[in-house]
């Protein structure tokens, strides 16, 4: 058996394990099991999906139940009432962040399907195609986000020419500094007449945790609307609680015009969300029919799974957690920091945190915290980030469990 990974649960870990050959078999709250009976804990959570960790009993139950009544109804045309449902309670969710008049919504079954529903409904309400993203940015690549994809150019490339041809890539600011250069950049690009859309995530997620200045969002949004584009936040990672906010771009008050939302909305199932004001979207009511849609989107189990994660992170107050036990954790890093200069800056928000390495990379970091029985993930362009995303239950005692794991890690990491 390994060391001890979390109170009441022993970690057994093979230390010849590379992190390719991992197969995951079961899962339980903070923890996960691979086929050969070595268990982790969870500081992942499926790219930061699993909100609520792996087979929360509320959900379990809530899954349970919709199974016995309807697992599939007939999309747009004939919907269940938990799509319905799920619609209704994003809209009163979202309405105060999108002018507070109500909101209307696309689902979707991930996040790039979210963002393609905006990206769509930007050029139904402008008229242009044009886009402005982040450097270091990552929406997706189905084909409509992977024009948008700043993270790497190597994604886009092989695609290059069925890639949206009109999409320029702004800096994104990571001192007050840059704050300048990046919004005039953003402005020439907006005086052409051709852009219609601005995508912008709150945080910079695989593209390292990267938190822009104070400020920022707020500036960015006015300058947009300036210019008559609209601005589309991609919430599909920041949002739900996982950065200690609800919707991390209205505490920004950047003034969104589109609101997408994924990954842990469904606890596990597959779902997203398009939002916008009914104004902005009654541009998809044309002469001839025009929609967004797919077989299994608002499925019921997928709608019935998102009800029960809201429900979850409102009775629980996870959003109030991932903040305050977010902060804790960014405190212990820093301090780790300070100790091992390898650890070049910590950052993040809530419980999406990047430990920036440099020019190292954060794979072999990733690896020894593997084989001590700590499932961690990596970002930026040159996988240079450490990214740690537990579920936002996890116990205090496994994240203190996994920085003694981390400092044994980078004693031999500087080594």
């Amino acid at each position: 058996m390994g060391r001890r990974a979390d109170s009441g649960i022993r970690t057994a870990v093979h230390a010849d394990v590379p992190a390719n050959t991992v197969v995951f078999s079961t899962a339980f709250g903070s923890n996960i099991t691979d086929v050969d009976g070595n268990r982790y804990v969870d500081l992942a959570a499926g790219f930061g999906a699993m909100l609520l960790g792996h087979r929360h009993p509320t959900h379990e139950r809530v899954m349970s139940l919709q199974t016995e009544r309807l697992s599939q109804a007939l999309g747009d045309v004939y919907p269940s009432d938990a799509k319905i449902a799920l619609c209704e309670r994003l809209s009163a969710l979202a309405a105060p962040v999108l002018g507070g008049k109500g909101a209307q919504c696309i689902l979707g079954l991930s996040g790039s399907d979210a963002i393609t529903a905006a990206l769509k409904t930007a050029v139904l309400a402008t008229g242009r195609s044009g886009v402005i993203a982040f450097e270091g940015a990552y929406h997706g690549l189905s084909y409509g986000p992977l024009s948008a994809c700043g993270l790497r150019s190597s994604y886009r490339v092989p695609f290059a020419g069925a890639e949206n041809r009109n999409v320029s890539f702004a800096s994104y600011p990571v001192s007050p500094e840059q704050v300048t250069a990046s919004l005039r950049a953003i402005e020439e690009q907006l005086q052409t007449g051709f852009v219609g859309a601005v995508l912008y995530e709150p945080i910079l997620g695989r593209g390292g945790c990267v938190v822009p200045p104070e400020g920022f969002g707020a500036a960015l949004g006015e300058l947009v609307h300036a210019h008559g584009a609209l601005l589309i936040a991609d919430e599909i990672w920041t949002g739900l609680g996982r950065s200690g906010s609800m919707f991390l771009s209205a505490e920004q008050e950047c003034s969104a015009d589109l609101l997408c939302l994924g990954k842990g909305l469904g606890g596990g199932l597959p779902i997203s969300a398009c939002l916008g004001s009914p104004a902005l979207m009654s541009h998809w009511s044309q002469e001839d029919e025009v929609v967004h849609t797919s077989t299994f989107s608002g499925s019921p189990l997928a709608a019935a799974g998102a009800i029960s994660c809201l429900d979850v992170l409102s009775r629980q107050k996870l959003v109030d957690r991932s903040a305050r036990i977010g902060a804790w954790l960014m405190d212990q890093l820093q301090a780790l920091a300070e100790e091992f200069p390898v650890i070049r800056e910590v950052r993040g928000r809530g419980l999406m945190i990047g430990l920036d390495l440099g020019s190292a990379s954060a794979t072999r970091l990733m690896q020894s915290l593997l084989v001590r029985g700590y499932l961690t993930t990596t970002g930026g362009g040159g996988r240079e980030v450490l990214i740690v995303t537990p579920p936002l239950v996890i116990d205090e005692s496994q994240l203190e469990g996994w920085l003694d794991a981390l400092r044994f890690s980078l004693v031999q990491f500087s080594s």
